[in-house]
């Protein structure tokens, strides 16, 4: 029989070729605090949280990249979620410190929605609540025409399919 490499008697868990790497990445790593807090995914409105994720993975890398961005919402739809692990799978795609500190961002989101009452982050809120008082409305009834313009109210200048109108002969 040919050798096999290793001392006979040993399992791969004594053999160190064979360590689990996820275990040796948990603890090499640094962790956000509140990546040690618990919560319940099944009280979280993930629909509002999605537009977040992908704003902030945007910024992160620069582009618009959907493959990052569900791969984070897939994982954030199993039942069972380890933030340290999701936080050692998304360093590929996002550096170990940019994945560090989304993963705390994200993690307090959610710890936010979780102790809300209808699943949706309080800061959330209270950020779309500032977007919308910011925002002009308009006036009336809803179909508000925008004021004309002086040059716009002047026939002279008024362009009729590609030429200048010149008034009736």
């Amino acid at each position: 029989m040919g050798d096999a490499g290793f001392f006979r008697g040993t399992s791969s868990d004594q053999d160190g070729r064979f360590s689990d790497k996820e275990k040796k990445l948990l603890k090499q790593m640094k962790f956000e605090n509140t990546l040690d807090r618990k919560i319940n995914m099944d009280k979280i409105n993930l629909d509002v949280i999605k537009p977040w994720i992908t704003m902030r993975i945007n910024e992160i890398l620069g582009i618009e990249d959907d493959v990052v961005i569900e791969y984070i919402m897939s994982q954030l739809e199993e039942k069972t979620i380890n933030p340290k692990i999701m936080q050692i799978n998304i360093t590929g795609f996002l550096n170990a410190r940019r994945a560090r500190e989304f993963m705390g961002e994200l993690w307090m989101l959610l710890v936010e929605a979780d102790e809300a009452e209808d699943g949706i982050p309080r800061s959330l809120l209270e950020k779309k609540i500032d977007e919308m008082r910011k925002e002009p409305r308009p006036s009336g009834n809803g179909d508000a025409k925008p004021e004309p313009t002086p040059q716009s109210a002047d026939w002279a200048t008024r362009y009729v399919l590609g030429v200048k109108f010149r008034g009736i002969m």
